[in-house]
């Protein structure tokens, strides 16, 4: 990005109302869907730039619609979003946001597990339209189309919107017996998982690197893919690659206690997002996928 787009200059001078000028862009290191940038400009402040090809624009979009989603729960913080835009010449879609960089608070991650099990206590209704689970649209996890379409029932939301397309996707990296063993866990979810007590709006893809420390010191949430769907899914996703402390959970079960038979539905869960990543990055994912398909086939 040596020289800024013309699209990106007018959304800077559309913020300022006045011309700045980039002083210093610095590339940062984050996920491996699209390339982030720190601009620092002129008038002394600093704003958060992902970029990514044109026609990945969508992503962009949807990605706002989950950040004010969250935003619009008054639980926990997300960063503003100055603007979205594609550039024709550069063949480029990006989204402008704040940017954060500051130190934790003492207690942060009990704060966070507070915040999060509140959120997730938070009224859903105007996401999901007359049916309890799904989204208001389609959006992504990572640079994977994700289906929202609405159900009554989280178990056949989880089996048609999340692991079948994930499996129809894998395809390629099956053999036959792997196949069948996909429709025999797609047909025994209903032994493993069960109907949540009330629906919950749900990050998504809460990583570790989906939350950043906002200006206050606390959890900010990055980056969603969200949804209405059983809490627990962010929970299984936060324990799937680790990096946050047992505080954080100790804190959000004083609010939302843990159910009995946590730890299958949590393996379950987490296969969503294994096998995400074996269509996304090949197949160095593909033992642990096969692992937990067979585990629960039967």
């Amino acid at each position: 990005m040596k020289e800024l787009y013309q699209s990106i200059q007018e959304l800077l001078f559309d913020l300022f109302q006045k011309e700045v000028k980039v002083m210093e862009e610095k590339r940062i290191m984050g996920g491996a869907i699209n390339d982030a940038f720190l601009l620092r400009l002129d008038n002394g402040k600093e704003v958060f730039l992902k970029t990514n090809a044109k026609d990945m624009f969508d992503m962009f979009i949807k990605e706002r619609t989950g950040i004010q989603a969250i935003y619009d729960t008054h639980t926990i913080q997300t960063p503003e979003i100055y603007g979205i835009g594609v550039d024709d010449e550069r063949n480029c879609s990006f989204i402008m946001m704040e940017y954060l960089c500051a130190s934790r608070n003492q207690d942060y991650y009990r704060v966070f597990g507070q915040e999060l099990a509140k959120m997730h206590l938070a009224d859903t209704k105007a996401y999901t339209g007359l049916k309890t689970y799904g989204f208001v649209e389609d959006n992504y996890i990572g640079s994977t189309p994700q289906r929202n379409e609405c159900y009554d029932s989280w178990i056949d939301f989880y089996r048609e919107c999340r692991m079948r397309p994930q499996f129809e996707m894998a395809k390629g990296y099956f053999q036959e017996e792997d196949l069948e063993a996909c429709e025999g866990l797609l047909k025994n979810l209903d032994k493993y998982l069960i109907e949540p007590k009330y629906p919950s709006l749900l990050h998504g893809d809460l990583w570790e690197g989906n939350s950043t420390v906002g200006r206050d010191g606390k959890a900010w949430l990055i980056d969603p893919a969200c949804y209405v769907g059983h809490y627990e899914t962010d929970l299984a996703m936060m324990e799937l690659y680790g990096g946050f402390s047992p505080e954080l959970f100790k804190a959000y079960y004083e609010i939302i206690p843990q159910e009995t038979g946590y730890e299958v539905r949590r393996d379950i869960y987490q296969l969503y997002h294994v096998i995400n990543h074996l269509n996304l990055f090949g197949d160095r994912y593909l033992a642990q996928t096969r692992h937990l398909i067979y585990k629960y086939a039967k």
